[in-house]
């Protein structure tokens, strides 16, 4: 009994706070120390060869990966071992700034892999990013385009946060090729291809609270079918095996009980149920041999969210004490988390998602359990109803699609869990 007091009264230990913090690339998604920036200088000269107007080699070859035009003749790049110590600026034990030999200060931090400028907290806060995965037809796209589009007008504010975009061509390219189509116009988006190989989507959600660091979310639009070609992962194998925490997207009508069982219920009104191709297994077994498999004991404890999209769909299985949905399901009730994670609706959902994988697609549920060392089930329908000749006949509403999201916000401390 002494014993089991002295627990209770034990204080949970205290983190320290390290002196800096690695630094994840949210472009290419390298992992460094600060120490290894370097900075892009802040003028040039043309009197001075090492700080003419040049070429950047890096950030060329960066951009040539997703088909973008080169940047042309840019400012130089500045080693900050070609600075002395006393020429460099440090907050918070990170090297923020360096002037150069011409008494020019510059504050431009950039990858030491392909360029790319840093964000300012680099450093001083974790790099933690969001990844997306999942198979061809999963959604990803459409899921990526609602839950930012809920993130920034609903659970940001939700949070006392704030969801901005990285910059203003991030912001053009999300509200014109995804968010607009969508929610003005009532348009689904095409397919990704494989040739379209986009830079990530980059958002900061920041909290108003300055104690808490900005959470980076990079989401690649990545084509479902490169998630199961191995020389396409490649490209991508670093940003998920760097992220903090996943986003597994499992489509229901990519799983065979459940699409027949579908069609036959829908019987000439199924929508646009397309041709599935890999099954959610198939990607499991990709990350397996571009990651997971090489980590210790071949398992990954990146917290993961393994997400059932198109939930709206199965209310064509609902039945009294059904096999598979019940008619009172939490699938279809939608639920908003505010300042902290209720634990009694995500243990709810997330027990009676693990259940039902299990019974449509064991093969799936035991290669998760296999791989991943921390799960959580989620069902979310991103529009609310299934398109038809891609376009919605109803007012998109999203149901519980930002729930896995502030799940990984619990699971990396940024918030409470309470049971109500």
């Amino acid at each position: 009994m002494l014993k089991t007091l002295k627990n209770l009264l034990r204080k949970p230990p205290v983190k320290v706070r390290p002196p800096f913090y690695d630094i994840v690339c949210a472009h290419c998604f390298h992992r460094f120390e600060p120490e290894d920036v370097v900075f892009r200088a802040a003028h040039y000269s043309e009197t001075d060869p090492d700080f003419a107007l040049q070429e950047d080699q890096a950030l060329d070859e960066y951009r040539a990966k997703f088909n973008l035009d080169s940047v042309g003749d840019v400012e130089a790049v500045i080693s900050p071992r070609t600075i002395p110590e006393e020429n460099k600026i440090y907050s918070d034990n990170v090297l923020v700034g360096i002037t150069d030999r011409h008494g020019i200060l510059t504050r431009r931090r950039l990858c030491p892999y392909c360029h790319n400028e840093l964000p300012i907290p680099a450093g001083k806060v974790p790099s933690n990013i969001i990844s997306i995965v999942g198979a061809t037809s999963v959604g990803k796209s459409v899921y990526m385009t609602s839950l930012i589009h809920t993130l920034q007008h609903v659970t940001a504010s939700n949070f006392h946060a704030a969801c901005i975009p990285m910059n203003a061509d991030i912001s053009r390219r999300f509200r014109t090729y995804y968010e607009e189509p969508i929610f003005e116009q009532g348009m689904m988006l095409g397919a990704t291809q494989k040739i379209e190989k986009m830079e990530p989507f980059i958002f900061n959600f920041v909290f108003k609270d300055e104690t808490l660091p900005p959470l980076t979310l990079a989401f690649f639009d990545v084509a479902g079918e490169g998630m199961t070609d191995r020389n396409y992962l490649d490209i991508y194998a670093a940003h998920i095996k760097n992220s903090a925490g996943i986003l597994f997207m499992v489509d229901p009508l990519q799983i065979k009980t459940i699409r027949d069982r579908l069609i036959v219920s829908l019987g000439e009104e199924t929508g646009d149920l397309a041709n599935r191709h890999a099954e959610p297994r198939d990607v499991i077994i990709s990350m397996f041999e571009n990651f997971i498999g090489h980590q210790e004991k071949s398992k990954t404890d990146i917290p993961t969210a393994i997400v059932l999209t198109k939930s709206d769909m199965l209310k064509h299985l609902r039945e009294e004490d059904g096999d598979y949905i019940d008619t009172n399901s939490n699938v279809f009730r939608n639920v908003v988390h505010s300042e902290y994670l209720n634990l009694h609706e995500f243990t709810n959902i997330d027990g009676e998602i693990r259940r039902f994988i299990e019974k449509v697609d064991r093969p799936f549920k035991d290669a998760v359990d296999v791989y991943f060392n921390n799960t959580a089930y989620f069902a979310v329908s991103a529009l609310g109803s299934n398109p038809v000749n891609k376009q919605l006949e109803r007012v998109v509403t999203p149901i519980r699609v930002d729930e896995p999201f502030v799940w990984l916000l619990h699971k990396l401390e940024y918030i409470e869990g309470r049971d109500r």
